[in-house]
Order: C-alpha cells, then sequence, then structure tokens
C-alpha cells in the first residue's frame, strides 16, 4: 500500500451532521447536500467509486410484504442504521484483500457474488493458500432478517457487528493474529493507505479509522444484502394478501410448473397436512431461519444448535450445512427425508409423534419437487447487482 496523501481535509466533503468520531465510530445518517463532490485522487485511483453518485443501501424498493411483519425481524441494531456512504465504505472493506496480512485475501474470495455470496468450495482457502478454513462459508442475502441476529453456524457472534473483525484476525482467513499486532497491526496498515482515510472522513466525517468503524460498515454492506428478486419473488407478489390465510403462502403460484408448485406446497404445508413442513424454520418471504429453531440432526446424539442462512440463492450454492457434508439439493433433501439423527438438541419440529427422528418417507417425484421448487429461489438481480460488486480497479 503507498504512503497516504490525504489532502483533502474531512471540510471539503461538506459534510453536515457526521457523527461517529472517536473510538466509538457509531454511524450516524449524513445531510445531503447539493454541492459536488471531489473523489480523492487515492481512492480514485484504486476505485471506480464516485463520491457524487453513491449507490442507494438504504432505502432499496422493497415488496409489499415485506411489511411490518418482516421489519420485526430485522437485527440491525438502533446505533448502526443502513446509510449510503458507510455502506459503500463497507463495499470497499469487504472486497479489500489488503485487509488480508499478505493482501492475498478478502471478505469477497469467501463469499462471491456470483455464488449468491457463498463459497462454491466446500472449505475455503485461508491467506496462506495452503490451509482451508474448517466450516463452509455462509450464504449472505437476507443475513439481516435472522433474530436475534447471532452469527457464524454456531452463533458464537452476538451480532453481525462483531462477527465483521473475527475473520481479520483468524489464524487460517486473514492472518492479523494478536500476536503481530490484530486489528491494530491492520489499522496501522489502513491508515497508511491513500484511499482509506477519506474514505472513512467521506462516511462518517473525520478521518479515525476504528475497528468499531470497521465493524458497523461491513455490516452495513451485508445488511443491504436483500433478496426479494427471484422467480418466487415475482410470483407470490401477484396472490400475496395479508388478509388471505397464511398470507398467501398456501395459494398456487403464476408461473410455476407443475412441479415447481408441488414443491412450493410440500415446502409450506405441514408434516400433519401432508407437507414437508419446511416454511416452519425456513420461514418466507426471507426464508431466513426461525429464532427458536434447534439442531436438524445432522449427526446422532448432536448437542451443538447450528444455525443457517437464507434458503434465497440456495440453488447457486454446491456444498451444504456448515460442514459442507452435501453436495446437493438432493443430499439435503434427503437428511430431512430420511436422514434425521435423534439428539438432545433435535428441534422439535423434526421429531415424529412420540419424540423419535421424522421420516418423511416421500415419493422421489415429491424429493424433486422440493429441490425444484428452491430453485425458483434464485435471485439473479441480487448476484449481478454493481452496488454489491468489486470496486477495485486494482
Amino acid at each position: 500500500m503507498r504512503a497516504c496523501a490525504c489532502t483533502l481535509m474531512a471540510g471539503t466533503f461538506l459534510l453536515e451532521g457526521c457523527g461517529g468520531g472517536g473510538s466509538t465510530g457509531a454511524a450516524t445518517a449524513t445531510t445531503p447536500t447539493t454541492a459536488a463532490l471531489t473523489t480523492p485522487a487515492g481512492v480514485a485511483d484504486f476505485t471506480t467509486l464516485d463520491f457524487n453518485a453513491v449507490a442507494n443501501y438504504a432505502n432499496p424498493a422493497l415488496p409489499a410484504y415485506y411489511d411490518a411483519t418482516v421489519a420485526a425481524l430485522d437485527n440491525t441494531p438502533a446505533n448502526n442504521s443502513i446509510n449510503d456512504r458507510v455502506a459503500t465504505l463497507g463495499r470497499v472493506l469487504f472486497y479489500d484483500k489488503r485487509l488480508s496480512v499478505n493482501d492475498g485475501i478478502a471478505c469477497a474470495s469467501c463469499h462471491q457474488q456470483a455464488s449468491g455470496f457463498d463459497d462454491p468450495r466446500r472449505f475455503s482457502t485461508g491467506f496462506s493458500g495452503a490451509a482451508f478454513t474448517t466450516a463452509h462459508a455462509m450464504r449472505l442475502g437476507n443475513v439481516r432478517y435472522y433474530q436475534p441476529g447471532s452469527m457464524f453456524w454456531n452463533k458464537r457472534a452476538a451480532t453481525l457487528e462483531l462477527q465483521a473483525s473475527q475473520p481479520i484476525i483468524n489464524d487460517i482467513e486473514m492472518g492479523f493474529v494478536p500476536a503481530i499486532g490484530g486489528v491494530t497491526a491492520l489499522i496501522t496498515k489502513m491508515q497508511s493507505s491513500t484511499y482509506y482515510p477519506d474514505l472513512f472522513t467521506f462516511a462518517f466525517g473525520d478521518a479515525a479509522i476504528t475497528e468499531t468503524r470497521i465493524q458497523q460498515a461491513l455490516a452495513q454492506f451485508q445488511r443491504a444484502m436483500i433478496s426479494s428478486n427471484s422467480r418466487w419473488d415475482t410470483a407470490y407478489a401477484q396472490v400475496f394478501s395479508p388478509a388471505l390465510p397464511n398470507r398467501a403462502l398456501g395459494v398456487p403460484l403464476p408461473g410455476f410448473s407443475a412441479q415447481e408448485d408441488r414443491g412450493r406446497q410440500l415446502f409450506v404445508a405441514p408434516v400433519a397436512a401432508g407437507g414437508a413442513g419446511c416454511a416452519a424454520c425456513h420461514v418466507p418471504p426471507t426464508f431466513a431461519l426461525t429464532a427458536n429453531s434447534q439442531s436438524n440432526g445432522l449427526d446422532a446424539g448432536e448437542t451443538v444448535i447450528f444455525k443457517s442462512p437464507s434458503l434465497k440463492n440456495v440453488g447457486l450454492s454446491r456444498a451444504f450445512m456448515h460442514d459442507g457434508r452435501f453436495a446437493s439439493l438432493d443430499a439435503v433433501v434427503e437428511h430431512y427425508n430420511s436422514g434425521v439423527q435423534a439428539g438432545p438438541a433435535l428441534d422439535n419440529r423434526l421429531r415424529a409423534p412420540g419424540g423419535a427422528p421424522q421420516r418423511l418417507n416421500l415419493p422421489a417425484a415429491d424429493k424433486a419437487a422440493l429441490v425444484a421448487f428452491m430453485q425458483t429461489l434464485t435471485d439473479t438481480v441480487l448476484t449481478a447487482d454493481p452496488k454489491f460488486s468489486d470496486p477495485f480497479k486494482k
């Protein structure tokens, strides 16, 4: 990274009301200004960003069914509401390989936009190129709609903000381990860059780079990844009515094939009503996991309760479950059909009457229908949206 040449001061950006100075760095909304901004030379040299044409992250147009029932699931903390400038900084951080100790890997290396912000590999390659992670990378679409908002498969981070810096200090992933200074060493590296002081000024009103601000920006960028443009969304928008039973989730969807709509029926209907009961845990329209979900019985005697990402863009994934053990959606369906194992943490929704693991015993046509339905959750708008793409020129 080149030596810093921060020639633009905070006033140059004409920011009014930008909070977040000092160590806390709370993200607050900036007041719009009609004055033209100058994109600093370092930012323009390294990225495609234009400070006069910041993408809309804070106020996306959402379907009618993203109403109060969905908003109630939003895990955005009160002190980190999405702001276009802060999310723009988050985009840069997400794609910047310089956040790893050897400039070799970025968040986006393991969460690839074309794959639904998933990794097509079972395990991701760390900064050294020789070591691999021990868990499969999670899809990020609709990450904001999981309550209570804890992150990682085993929910060890209480918030998306706290999760954001963990890969940076991981000895396999990005390598800024405590022994070499941890996040403090990364911040020193960022302070010497030709673009980060200006980007932090643009986002927060001053050039202070702190771990809290890094966390806030990354979290905002990821929470902006809302998936609402799949084929399922397009069809559901035509039948949705909050006045209909179950918000019209049981209504046949226009444009769906007979197989896809059979899969929809199986997904939504509870087991007692002849369905597979999938929607009891993976709730439409976000298809994020319910907060009270427990173990899905991958292994006998399981005590660890894993979460899962939203099923949006699940059809683009190539590895499934926390350890990526399944290589296809067919294998995932078969697990729930015949492979659920007993254990103390097993979710009650996966227990048959009497408490034994549930066996759906679906015919082959129904299993294929469930897979066909999940393919309708693919959102190619999200996977191609320029505002979520790599902003770097070099």
